[in-house]
């Protein structure tokens, strides 16, 4: 397995957003929903989670090399963003 690693600005928007320091992990893992974004050249994973007693879905931004993954940053997608960023082809399924 990949060394998995949380950027400065990912352990920063964790304390920022109160976010468990754990769910990025858990969303990487356990995404059923990997993309290529076109315009940063990032990949995201989209996971559905109970955030602030709301089912949202939570975006990942990592990069990945051969031995590592490095988390970037996290947030919670607005309804439309998904939809929108794939309809319009800036993210691809992985």
């Amino acid at each position: 397995m990949k060394e998995i690693i949380y950027s400065s600005h990912l352990i920063f928007r964790l304390k920022l957003r109160e976010i468990p320091y754990d769910l990025p992990k858990i969303i990487l893992l356990e995404s059923n929903e990997h993309y290529f974004d076109k315009q940063t050249k990032k990949r995201i994973a989209i996971k559905s989670v109970d955030f602030k007693n709301e089912l949202r879905d939570m975006a990942i931004i990592y990069n990945e090399t051969e031995n590592q993954i490095i988390l970037i940053t996290i947030h919670p997608l607005k309804k439309y963003q998904k939809f929108s960023r794939i309809n319009s082809g800036r993210w691809q399924k992985l």
